[in-house]
């Protein structure tokens, strides 16, 4: 189907440059004339009459409209699907209606701004296209290279330095379009990075599963509080490793002997994920208990373990943690970059956000 519509363009190109070239005085073409912007229209109204031209007009029209649809619809199945997963735009945007509305009010503001000129919107129009085209034909070179055949490659690659070349060539003689595209890349960028700022303390857990025997555990342990003691993964760790990090809490925090202390051990993943689906498995190393998690950011691992205890429980735990060294912002940029860093606090916001009733709340202790 698509080699058939590129046929199919290829030729209606051709024919509809040589057809107007021939058939409009060269004065039509220029500012003001009336094939200006609209030649095969002039074409079909002074050769084949006002009725077939009016046809045209409305098939033309027509076209546009289902042109601007097929747009609106491929940003409607984009932005759901990747902004909001990397919390680099609000939840509501997942929602089709108020998008709609958001993208039809840009549309009438960048109408507004060019004065529903077409010249003046032409530059623009034909840089997106041209830019778009050219990222298609970069994809499929490097496809065909990926899959090990040479000669597709570079066949695709000439027609990618092609497009490249009118890309460039169009921007260089109409640079409103880019100019366009960079404000509009500023301006995505800017509400991005905020709104990832802005929910960086949401609790972004969507589903969080327990392996049986750590089920068994909490339903034993209901009505107690359980002590949790986040812990750096580390495969090499033996007994003594934790027992030396329970001596230093028990110190800190002058826990009790017999309190009931599990450690947390939290694997990143990838932290540009914003929600996560996590699973809790429990291991016994020595004479001591350990939650393993992997998360996209640790302080809201920590968060939703100690939440999951408290359900399964009915008593909020208490978290043990350490200020982090260095300084906050680093550190709290780290936690937005990297998933790590300025946990203590950002564990304790992450909760407060999520329980506003303090009863109900785990405890953080910093030491």
């Amino acid at each position: 189907m698509l080699t058939l519509a590129a046929a199919i363009m290829a030729v209606m190109l051709l024919c509809s440059s040589m057809v107007t070239t021939l058939l409009i005085p060269p004065q039509e073409f220029a500012a003001g004339g009336e094939a200006n912007g609209r030649a095969l229209a002039y074409v079909a109204h002074a050769y084949m009459g006002p009725v077939f031209g009016s046809a045209y007009d409305l098939s033309t029209i027509l076209i546009l409209w289902f042109a601007g649809a097929s747009a609106l619809a491929g940003m409607l199945n984009l932005v759901p699907r990747y902004l909001p997963r990397y919390g680099m735009a609000p939840e509501w945007t997942r929602a089709v209606r108020p998008l709609i509305l958001v993208f039809t009010l840009v549309a009438f503001i960048i109408t507004w701004i060019f004065d529903a000129d077409v010249d003046a919107q032409g530059g623009a129009y034909a840089t997106g296209v041209l830019v778009l085209m050219t990222s298609a034909a970069l994809a499929v070179t490097l496809s065909a290279r990926h899959h090990g055949r040479p000669r597709l490659a570079w066949g695709y690659g000439l027609v990618t330095a092609v497009f490249l070349y009118t890309t460039i060539a169009n921007v260089v003689e109409r640079p409103d379009g880019i100019k366009i595209a960079a404000v509009f890349v500023v301006c995505i960028l800017v509400i991005s990075f905020a709104s990832r700022v802005w929910r960086a303390s949401e609790l972004r857990i969507t589903d969080l599963r327990a392996d049986s025997a750590l089920r068994a555990s909490m339903v034993a342990a209901e009505g107690h509080a359980i002590q949790l003691i986040p812990h750096n993964p580390d495969p090499s760790d033996a007994d003594e490793d934790y027992r030396e990090k329970l001596m230093t809490e028990r110190l800190s925090h002058s826990l009790v002997e017999d309190a009931d202390v599990w450690f947390v051990e939290v694997k990143l993943r990838d932290p540009s994920d914003f929600s996560d689906k996590v699973s809790l498995v429990s291991r016994t190393v020595g004479s001591h208990r350990v939650i393993h998690v992997d998360g996209s950011s640790v302080p809201t691992c920590l968060a939703g373990v100690a939440l999951w205890i408290r359900d399964e429980t009915g008593v909020p735990p208490d978290l043990y943690l350490e200020w982090s060294s260095g300084s906050p912002i680093r550190n709290y940029l780290r936690f937005l970059l990297w998933g790590q860093g300025q946990t203590a606090s950002m564990v304790h916001e992450i909760l407060r956000r999520a329980v506003p009733d303090d009863a109900a709340r785990p405890v953080v202790h910093v030491m």
